[in-house]
């Protein structure tokens, strides 16, 4: 691609075509220290200007209007100062499939699709049967078992009322909101006191794990942005599977699992906190790309 020296001696106040714009949004970004500048201008650049990266390739001298650069400067002017790309653009890929997000929700990662691959390897994933996704955020994992366990029904519960609001968004936008019923409380108490006491083939969760005194030392995207409830597992990050092994066994009906995202170094806690409470055995445990302990799942003891 050629260089727009135009651009890149500032002598127009707005970038006048698409290539000049993506240097000068890539500038912005290298500026602040984002990592992925190059490939992140292109999104940004896609975003504000509703065009494809393939149209900068193709037509590098297209022309901008100064509107038009004026909105998607912000864009870059919000990544900057280290608003998460998803959140400006507003969706995130889980799966293959794109869910909306906003600030109040967690952000998907590629780490928590094992809890899906997992619940999809076992019985349940075929025959009809009824699943939780437990502290739902944007709705990923209950979307994603709704779509990819066909036989399956789902309840999904959350704390925030605003995090709901984008799960039932994104329910509906993959035309299975039909499927899922939305309870707002904390773990698994919103359904207590139901008809569900044993009647539960599988509970998911990515429960909050970082321990409380490390979350100011996570990157400035995820501190000073993610919703905190969403990340803080309190004083040894553990205190939500706590709730998750306490709530879970009046639910589950006997072989049916508990599968649960981990933390760094936290396997063998939990296997341990198994052992003690006797209503579970350790059945799987997987790694993500990095090699670390990522998913466990439990099997419900008769």
């Amino acid at each position: 691609m050629e260089t727009d020296t135009t651009a890149l001696h500032g002598s127009v106040r707005h970038p006048a075509t698409l290539l000049s714009a993506y240097q000068r949004g890539m500038a912005i970004l290298e500026a602040a220290g984002v990592a992925n500048s190059r490939n992140e201008a292109f999104w940004l650049l896609e975003s504000g200007l509703g065009i494809s990266r393939l149209m900068v390739y193709s037509d590098p001298q297209g022309r901008i209007e100064p509107e038009e650069w004026t909105r998607t400067e912000s864009l870059f002017r919000r990544r900057a100062l280290r608003e998460p790309l998803q959140y400006i653009v507003g969706t995130q890929a889980f799966r293959g499939r794109d869910f909306l997000v906003n600030p109040n929700v967690l952000i998907p990662r590629p780490e928590t699709e094992l809890l899906i691959e997992e619940v999809l390897a076992s019985r349940f994933s075929t025959v009809r049967c009824h699943m939780v996704d437990v502290g739902t955020g944007s709705g990923c994992l209950a979307v994603s078992l709704a779509l990819d366990c066909p036989g399956a029904t789902v309840s999904a519960t959350d704390c925030s009322a605003p995090a709901l609001r984008v799960a039932r968004g994104n329910a509906q936008r993959h035309g299975v909101l039909r499927r899922i019923r939305f309870f707002r409380g904390e773990c698994l108490e919103p359904l207590s006191g139901r008809t569900f006491a044993g009647t539960i083939s599988a509970i998911v969760s990515n429960p909050p794990y970082i321990p409380a005194d490390q979350c100011d030392l996570l990157p400035p995207e995820v501190r000073a942005f993610e919703p905190r409830p969403a990340l803080d597992g309190g004083l040894n990050g553990l205190e939500f599977y706590d709730r998750l092994l306490a709530e879970s066994p009046s639910l589950l009906h006997p072989g049916g699992i508990l599968v649960m995202e981990m933390g760094m170094n936290q396997s063998e806690d939990i296997c341990r906190k198994v052992s003690d409470k006797k209503e579970f055995v350790v059945k799987t445990i997987r790694r993500d790309q990095a090699g670390i302990d990522r998913m466990i799942c439990l099997e419900r003891t008769s």
